[in-house]
């Protein structure tokens, strides 16, 4: 078996390297101990880092491909479900925190089915700028709920950047509803 020359790139294996930390990280985080979360916590950095770095790479060397272009928000949506319910069952969310949680998985899911459904019928639905931003406050909101339990004074910042992240990502998926809207309501091709 040969391995395809797309998988070889250095933007695509930051990608997939992303993909097989979220199955380390939530790990570490489910054991409990305060050095692995420390440990959980370098590691989700480097990922989060990873993602910025993999689409800057892509574009400066050259190597945009459909493959990266399908794989990287795969990643980003593994990291910050499997976060977000590794957090629920680790109690690092509270009950309240659970509004923003489920918003963001309901949000991901949903654009998710809506891009496939869109790109069966060949229509494109670019990523915005504030989809970027909303991701990257997911992902800078996840590492403070991480960092919560082992820096003091912490935790409320970390509830208050989860409801600004789950804000954003409901709004970002009603924007994309809205451009969707027509292809919706279309007639059937």
């Amino acid at each position: 078996m040969q391995i395809h020359p797309q998988l070889l790139t250095l933007p695509n294996q930051l990608t997939i390297g992303r993909i097989l930390a979220v199955p380390v990280i939530c790990l570490l985080l489910v054991i409990g101990w305060e050095w692995l979360r420390w440990l959980a916590l370098l590691l989700y950095i480097a990922a989060a880092v990873s993602d910025w770095l993999d689409g800057f790479l892509a574009r400066r060397m050259k190597l945009n491909s459909a493959l990266g272009r399908m794989l990287d928000p795969i990643a980003d949506k593994l990291l910050v479900g499997a976060l977000l319910v590794t957090f629920a069952f680790t109690r690092d969310l509270n009950a309240f925190d659970l509004i923003p949680a489920i918003a963001i998985l309901l949000r991901e899911i949903f654009v998710s089915g809506l891009r496939e459904y869109l790109g069966n019928r060949s229509i494109e639905v670019p990523v915005t700028l504030l989809a970027k931003w909303k991701t990257t406050t997911q992902l800078v909101a996840l590492a403070l709920v991480m960092a919560a339990p082992m820096l003091l004074g912490l935790a409320f910042i970390s509830h208050v950047a989860l409801w600004i992240a789950g804000i954003l990502t409901v709004w970002t998926g009603w924007e994309y509803l809205r451009s969707a809207w027509p292809h919706l309501a279309g007639p059937e091709l």
